[in-house]
């Protein structure tokens, strides 16, 4: 038996959604109709505000609802370092930490030759304006995945970086705390060694 075609084509929504399979989008599919409409409302509401009203920052790259973001118009943030990352929640997941107070650039992606993606496809081209236009930045701090991908990114930014003199370093990697070396790979276990710290 066919599900109808409302709820086929709600299903089909959520599994358009990353990590949600056909099982999980049945049940999500179903919890919605069992939902208030006042509910139901209030969220297909949110999606269109979200969708409508959130952008990129016309300097860093980052999520917002004003241009310049929160984070660029701040002036109380350290001007003289800047951190790289691969996506938008990851500006968000520096800040809930709380202990970096630097200016941020979003790079929407990474490198990857084998799915079509050069350094034209990410915003690299901004990064490199920034950069260039800024007499204060100092220090630029690489916070990629360590990923291929991310690996390779990291290694054409810092040639790019490097010659204008600007420090250009990498996230402290390694071993997580409460992990087995015995489990661990050898690219784990190799920036855990280059990482090293004096106690």
């Amino acid at each position: 038996m066919q599900y109808p075609l409302p709820i086929a084509k709600l299903i089909d929504n959520f599994m358009k959604l990353p990590g949600i399979g056909e099982k999980t989008a049945t049940r999500l599919a179903f919890y919605t109709l069992d939902m208030q409409d006042k509910d139901v409302e209030d969220f297909s509401q949110a999606l269109i505000e979200a969708k409508k009203q959130i952008h990129s920052c016309s300097i860093c790259g980052n999520i917002t609802d004003t241009d310049p973001c929160e984070i660029c118009s701040n002036t109380n943030r350290d001007q003289t370092i800047m951190m790289v990352v691969e996506q938008a929640k990851d500006v968000m997941a520096f800040e809930q930490m709380g202990e970096y107070n630097g200016l941020y650039h979003v790079l929407h992606g990474v490198l990857s030759p084998m799915d079509g993606i050069g350094p034209e496809e990410i915003n690299i081209k901004n990064l490199i304006i920034r950069l260039q236009k800024s007499d204060e930045i100092r220090e630029v701090i690489l916070a990629l995945n360590s990923t291929p991908e991310g690996e390779s990114t990291a290694m054409y930014l810092g040639k790019l970086i490097k010659p204008s003199g600007i420090k250009v370093s990498r996230l402290a990697s390694g071993l997580a705390v409460g992990s087995d070396i015995e489990y661990a790979n050898s690219i784990t276990l190799k920036r855990a060694v280059q990482g090293r710290i004096s106690l």
